[in-house]
């Protein structure tokens, strides 16, 4: 039998083949893929590279940008940096030339012009646009590095600035604590003289020459009775503080419902209660004496009589009391004078003054008061001449004012919870002012007022807000305690 293949069969097998191995043109979607051909058209290739060209535009135009940022930043990092340097170097010149150094003030200099230079050559590169010398990088860390330095000189040379005004301000603290102590050592030699002699040469210069009497003088021997109240207030706080009483319950007693702004406000207490007791009667021509000594009375009857030649009288005594009196050692003048005005005077004060029950308490006896009241001796404790020596102030004082017309001298208290007025007041503190925004009122009388012809002199008080209630005055008061 004829086993043949057929030749339609052939054909068909063939012509498959032949399409796979020889494409025709119509198959132009035929894609190559491991072995195979990938056939794009023309068109779309062209527009592919086109892309790929504007890309690569972009990217180089991003990184010459970039650098020119670099270079810029660059040149303006170098540009603070030469700044700095130049600052350095002017700092270096003043240092130079505080010690003068002639050598350091050269070298500085050169130093200042050097960076000026640097800096013109910055400029100059700017207006030619020839700023990219060097890597931007590179330049950039160099110029840290500069200005850093630059910082880290500009600090040192601060310091030691600062260095020689502190050894400056010690050296000055050494003198000024030298001359103080030489001020505080002549003072207690003055003290110590005044003490002795009862001297005061300021005084000499106070003259008895017209009928009107100046004010300053009157002001003058105020203060300088005052300081010496005030020696004495102290003393007086210390008898007490040993004795081991109860401050503030005292300065609660001597004025009630006083809210001080300090705890040593207290001793404006005291001081009131003094001031009150030494000026009392002040304004009396008799001063308190005559009410305790007839004798004097009798020989003195001008001190209660009108009439010019009695009122003459009167003032030509009391100034030649000023005048004796003023220049007198205290203790020394009562025992050789136990009759005399002063004498009289100090026995009615200190009898007014110091409780018995307060003299027993500090000295656990009454000899004191035995002694004063005696009128025949005085004590000589440091407490007693203290008392003695403000008495005696106080005593020249009223010597003074009635030297002149009667009618020109004048004391005045202010009374509790008056209206606050610059006129007759003066505070004696100013927290009272920070505490509150309104009005003050007068606590209480520290150094009462004078009238001296047509001039008043403050009188010294304590003050309290009117609106102590509010939280602002109330936080004050209790910081204060």
């Amino acid at each position: 039998m004829d086993h043949s293949i057929r030749p339609t069969t052939k054909s068909k097998f063939a012509k498959t083949f032949q399409r796979v191995i020889h494409p025709t043109k119509s198959s132009s979607k035929t894609l190559l893929n491991n072995g195979f051909c990938l056939l794009i058209p023309q068109e779309k290739l062209k527009c592919c590279e086109s892309q790929q060209q504007l890309f690569k535009e972009e990217i180089e135009e991003a990184a010459k940008e970039s650098k020119n940022r670099a270079v810029l930043e660059a040149f303006v990092a170098k540009l603070f940096a030469t700044i700095s340097s130049v600052k350095a170097a002017y700092a270096q010149l003043q240092m130079a030339q505080f010690p003068y150094n002639n050598e350091a003030i050269q070298s500085a200099d050169q130093a200042v012009v050097d960076e000026l230079k640097a800096l013109s050559e910055l400029k100059q590169s700017f207006l030619k646009k020839q700023i990219d010398s060097s890597p931007p990088h590179v330049t950039l860390l160099l110029a840290e590095i500069q200005e850093q330095q630059s910082l880290m000189k500009t600090y040192e040379i601060t310091m030691k600035k600062m260095q020689n005004e502190i050894e400056i301000k010690e050296s000055q603290i050494v003198k000024f604590r030298q001359d103080l102590n030489e001020i505080i050592q002549i003072n207690k030699s003055l003290e110590k003289k005044m003490n002795a002699s009862g001297s005061f040469s300021v005084l000499d210069n106070i003259k008895f020459s017209s009928e009107v009497l100046n004010p300053k003088d009157f002001l003058m021997v105020l203060n300088y009775g005052l300081r010496s109240v005030r020696n004495f207030v102290k003393f007086f706080i210390k008898e007490m503080e040993s004795a081991n009483w109860d401050i503030e319950a005292a300065a609660n007693s001597i004025h009630q419902e006083v809210k001080f702004f300090k705890k040593d406000h207290k001793g404006f207490a005291f001081e009131s209660f003094v001031c009150r007791e030494i000026f009392g009667g002040f304004n009396d021509v008799l001063f308190g004496i005559l009410q305790q000594d007839h004798h004097h009375h009798h020989h003195h009857q001008f001190w209660t009589t009108n009439g010019n030649q009695n009122h003459q009288e009167r003032r030509v005594f009391y100034y030649e009391e000023f005048k004796k009196v003023k220049s007198v050692s205290v203790i020394h003048f009562l025992k050789q004078n136990a009759n005399s005005f002063l004498a009289k005077f100090l026995k009615f004060k200190y009898l007014q003054l110091i409780h018995p029950k307060m003299e027993f308490s500090f000295f656990g006896n009454l000899n004191q008061r035995k002694l004063v009241n005696s009128g025949i001796d005085f004590p000589e404790t440091e407490f007693f001449k203290n008392f003695a020596e403000m008495g005696r102030r106080i005593w020249i004082l009223h010597c003074l004012a009635f030297s002149f017309d009667q009618e020109q001298v004048s004391i005045f208290q202010v009374k509790k919870n008056c209206r606050f007025s610059e006129l007759y007041m003066e505070s004696v503190t100013d927290e009272v002012f920070t505490a509150s925004d309104g009005d003050f009122r007068v606590a209480f009388t520290v150094v009462p007022g004078f009238r001296v012809g047509k001039t008043v002199v403050q009188s010294q008080v304590y003050l309290q807000p009117s609106d102590v209630g509010n939280p602002r005055a109330e936080e004050m008061v209790k910081r204060g305690k």
